[in-house]
Formats: C-alpha cells, sequence, structure tokens
C-alpha cells in the first residue's frame, strides 16, 4: 500500500449520488475492517454489507488497499478538524474545551474509526507514515505556535505544546479505544451521553486548571 498525500481520493468531484455511494462503502468498509482486519476484510464483504454489487465498489475503489486508505483518511479529515480550529485570537479556555469536547463527541459516536487507527498506528503506521511525517507534523507544528502565543501572552501556563496536543488526543481517545476496560472498572454497560458530558467536565477541569491562571479555568 503506498502512503497517501492530500487529494490522492479516487473521486476529486462528486456528484450528490457519488458522495453518497462513496460514504456507503466507507461506511460499510469500516465495519469490515474492525471486524476483520485488514487481511481479513474482501471486498466481497464490504460490498455485501454496503448492499451493492462488487463492480459498483470497484468502480469508487480499485483495490482494498485503497478502500483502507480512504477509512483512515476520513477518520484523520474529522480528528484534525477542530485542531485546525484553533484561533490564536480566542480565549484559550474557550478553545481548548471546545477542542476537547468534539474530540469526545467522535469518540462516542464513532469509536470504530477510532480502532481502526489505533490499530494502524501500533502496527507501525505502514499506510499513513508519510502523511503523520510530513501534513500532520505541518499541522501541529502550525497550531503548537498558537499554543505558544498564548503562554507567551500569559494565558496559558509553560507547556510543551506537542505534549499538550498528544494529551488532549490520548485522554479523548481513550473512551473510543479503551471502552471495554473503561466500562469493565466504571461497572457500567456502556457510557450514556451523560457519562460523556461527565468525562467532558473532568477532562477540562484536570486539563485546564492545570494550564490557565487561576480563576481562568
Amino acid at each position: 500500500m503506498s502512503n497517501p498525500r492530500r487529494g490522492d481520493s479516487p473521486k476529486n468531484s462528486k456528484t450528490r449520488i457519488q458522495a453518497r455511494n462513496e460514504a456507503r462503502i466507507l461506511d460499510a468498509a469500516q465495519t469490515v475492517f474492525a471486524e476483520h482486519g485488514f487481511g481479513g476484510a474482501t471486498v466481497d464483504r464490504i460490498a455485501a454489507r454496503a448492499k451493492m454489487s462488487k463492480p459498483n465498489v470497484h468502480y469508487y475503489f480499485k483495490r482494498k488497499s485503497d478502500l483502507y486508505l480512504a477509512v483512515l483518511m476520513r477518520t484523520l479529515d474529522i480528528w484534525l478538524a477542530p485542531l485546525k480550529d484553533l484561533d490564536p485570537d480566542g480565549d484559550p479556555a474557550q478553545e481548548l474545551r471546545h477542542y476537547i469536547s468534539r474530540k469526545l463527541h467522535f469518540s462516542r459516536e464513532n469509536p470504530t474509526a477510532s480502532r481502526i487507527f489505533a490499530t494502524e498506528i501500533l502496527q507501525g503506521a505502514p499506510v499513513l507514515e508519510r502523511y503523520l511525517g510530513e501534513d500532520l507534523r505541518t499541522l501541529v507544528e502550525r497550531k503548537a505556535k498558537v499554543i505558544r502565543h498564548w503562554i507567551d501572552t500569559g494565558r496559558l501556563a509553560a507547556v510543551d505544546p506537542y505534549h499538550l496536543i498528544f494529551l488532549i488526543w490520548a485522554a479523548t481517545q481513550h473512551y473510543a479505544d479503551f471502552t471495554p476496560q473503561v466500562t469493565a472498572v466504571m461497572g457500567r454497560e456502556s457510557l450514556s451521553k451523560g457519562e460523556f458530558e461527565r468525562i467532558e467536565d473532568s477532562l477540562c477541569k484536570i486539563i485546564l486548571d492545570g494550564l490557565l491562571p487561576r480563576g481562568k479555568a
């Protein structure tokens, strides 16, 4: 499988029907990859899950590896949108709280996507290695400058911006990747919307209380 660059999608200009069919295929592929892994997943299984013919799936994605890459990149597009939105002129408390909230929302709404991404990383990122070292690195460098700006203007404690970003990633994605552990330890059958609201409050308090001047958390 080749490493991705932005803009490598199979269709750059889509009709509404094409976009809907592509999303349907990707939803099916995500489920099949989660259940069987990349090695056990087949285009036949993905087509059956999507309730589409195999030739129709191949119209949108030529190879299974293209489907796998598209599933990963869709996850990254959603995950990274709130990081891209961090505003250097915004209030750090509000910006970081909003970032944590949106990351937790995705963990609650789409834990399967998070687990597929985690598996890719645990395997050494064979598909995403180039993207992580180029596009993602550039984005994180840019947003680290935003955090440094908040630090330099006295609105945040002096912490390493990279490790703050990593902390938020780890804390929020934990509730998708390790749900069985969390529910077992907490004695829950599942994590409700209300539980996620309490998780958000706790994470924001833990993180922001350590970052913001007294009285601003």
